[in-house]
């Protein structure tokens, strides 16, 4: 277990499932690769709860290949949007025989909707499954009416698990609340016919590029399948034409050559994208600032380039 256990994915995916399920729990104070790979043989260690970061670390570090990860069975993710490509990395390179991706936020207990075992990979590695048993949830579109299937908007969550209110802050609650009891996340999202959701961004985190609705964790989605990307992140960046355009910080992959990256990766982006969603900068990182839970820190990336 290495997300911290004041956040409710490390108290609910850590404590809480281990005690219902008899499992035993081993936490990692700091997260520190090498210390998780030398946990896993030497505890036998099956299941991996943690944010996409997580796994991206781990496939990423030199001691992946001689490491022994054949007991690693389940791993469970979310805490961000999930992009398809690392599930299939997942499965392929780390050798997890059950990967689920799952969505959910503090304000609604931590889980909002999951996927189920019996999914089919392209369930699993596309969306966050479907909503848990009790809570009902809809995706809005700008006049607050439900989006068609296939069509983004607003995720919305109703049911026992909502919180009552933010202590002592009703301006926020009534903020967040409506007067029908539905939870406005602020997360962009999509779902299907059949009541699966995929999460394509926060609400925040969208910037306009000449008019146009720029959504990072697509084109970060985007850039993660060139082979010389290891993680990257996204934000706007203020433009005197275009009013913002895309600034892409990335990590790069181990044993490739950074040398002009920047410029090849916008190359390969003008090919691979609409013209209005490639980064106009990119920047070539030794890691993403991170919070305690291991998301990343958007509000910190979005300052250095302001």
């Amino acid at each position: 277990m290495v997300n911290p256990f004041f956040h409710t994915f490390g108290y609910k995916a850590g404590i809480l499932a281990c005690l219902m399920k008899g499992a035993t729990l081993v936490p990692v104070d700091v997260f520190d690769v090498d210390k998780v790979l030398a946990k896993i043989p030497q505890e036998r260690i099956s299941v991996i709860p943690g944010p996409p970061t997580l796994y991206q670390s781990i496939l990423d570090h030199p001691m992946r290949q001689t490491a022994d990860l054949s007991s690693m069975r389940l791993a469970v993710t979310g805490a961000a949007v999930v992009p398809v490509e690392l599930v299939k990395r997942m499965r392929a390179e780390l050798g997890f025989e059950t990967v689920l991706t799952a969505y959910g936020l503090t304000e609604s207990t931590g889980v909002v909707t999951m996927c189920r075992r019996s999914d089919s990979p392209e369930v699993i590695a596309g969306t966050s499954g479907r909503a848990i048993p009790g809570l009902d949830v809809r995706v809005l579109d700008a006049d607050n009416k439900e989006a068609s299937p296939g069509d983004p908007g607003e995720v919305v969550v109703k049911g026992y698990t909502v919180i009552p209110g933010y202590f002592g802050n009703p301006e926020a609650t009534a903020e967040a609340i409506d007067a029908d009891g539905w939870l406005h996340t602020g997360d962009v999202g999509v779902m299907d016919e059949d009541g699966n959701l995929r999460i394509t961004d926060r609400t925040k985190d969208m910037f306009v590029v000449g008019g146009f609705n720029a959504y990072p964790a697509e084109i970060e989605g985007m850039l993660l399948r060139h082979p010389a990307v290891s993680q990257v992140a996204v934000v706007g960046k203020p433009d005197d034409r275009m009013g913002e355009v895309g600034c892409a910080f990335v990590v790069p992959r181990p044993g490739s050559d950074p040398q002009g990256l920047e410029e090849a990766l916008v190359a390969w982006a003008k090919e691979e994208m609409a013209n209005y969603k490639v980064p106009r900068e990119v920047r070539i990182v030794d890691a993403l600032p991170l919070n305690a839970s291991g998301k990343v820190l958007k509000t910190e990336l979005r300052r250095q380039v302001r």
